[in-house]
């Protein structure tokens, strides 16, 4: 069991700054560049964008990350007294809620009604401002939540070598 802990964690830190990291590109320029062109440019954009991310290496680092966080809250609790459990369990709820869960319950909502939206139709415009404001906002808690998850994730794994 001891030696399944780094190999997980591992994973799992580098899935997370992987997400992480494609979520911050989003928050850092590409949303602010598709809020610069025009409205029915940008809508058509995401719209492309959000038929495109469903492919086999985002889809598996995205959930693949999710599952071994998952994994990691199991070892965790499973070695509570070890000092890297904590660490452990902070990235696996940090990953799993504020990234995962976030996705599912505030982007993706937002992306299906996008979706449902004609880039020239007339509220358009309308649409794509409120999209806009609230998928990024969103977009920024599942940064720092990826981010922070990689963060304990590698606290954790320092920690590992620890007895306790």
């Amino acid at each position: 069991m001891n030696e399944l802990i780094p190999i997980v964690a591992t994973t799992a830190l580098l899935g997370s700054a992987l997400i992480g990291g494609v979520f911050f590109a989003f928050s850092s320029f590409v949303m602010k560049a598709l809020a610069r062109v025009p409205s029915a440019d940008g809508i058509a954009a995401m719209q492309s964008i959000n038929v495109v991310v469903i492919n086999p290496s985002f889809l598996g680092a995205f959930m693949g990350t999710a599952v071994l966080s998952l994994g990691v809250v199991g070892l965790a609790v499973f070695r509570w007294n070890h000092p890297s459990a904590m660490f452990l369990l902070g990235g696996a709820v940090c990953y799993v809620a504020g990234t995962f869960l976030v996705t599912v319950f505030g982007n993706v909502p937002l992306n299906d009604r996008l979706a449902a939206v004609s880039a020239t139709g007339p509220a358009a415009r309308d649409v794509w401002h409120r999209y806009l404001d609230r998928w990024t906002m969103w977009n920024h808690v599942r940064t720092v939540a990826a981010t922070a998850a990689a963060l304990l994730y590698t606290v954790g794994l320092m920690q590992n070598g620890s007895t306790g």
